[in-house]
């Protein structure tokens, strides 16, 4: 299981999630989605985000150990 931080981060940098669907090229729904943890991100996507965001992958997604 991954958990992210997209909403919180999304929440920071002032964007809706259509906004930030729009700039990383996905739905609004793959947004909701991935803040919901019912969506695993490409890692095209996960890297447009960590762009997005100004951060490393690994501090917006992390394993959770089961």
């Amino acid at each position: 299981m991954i958990k992210n931080r997209v909403k919180e981060l999304r929440a920071r940098f002032d964007y809706t999630q259509g906004e930030l669907a729009d700039i990383v090229g996905v739905t609004r729904q793959t947004i909701v989605a991935l803040e919901k943890g019912s969506y695993t991100p490409s890692l095209l996507l996960a890297m447009n985000l960590a762009e997005v965001f100004k951060l490393p992958i690994e501090e917006i997604f992390t394993k959770e150990e089961s």
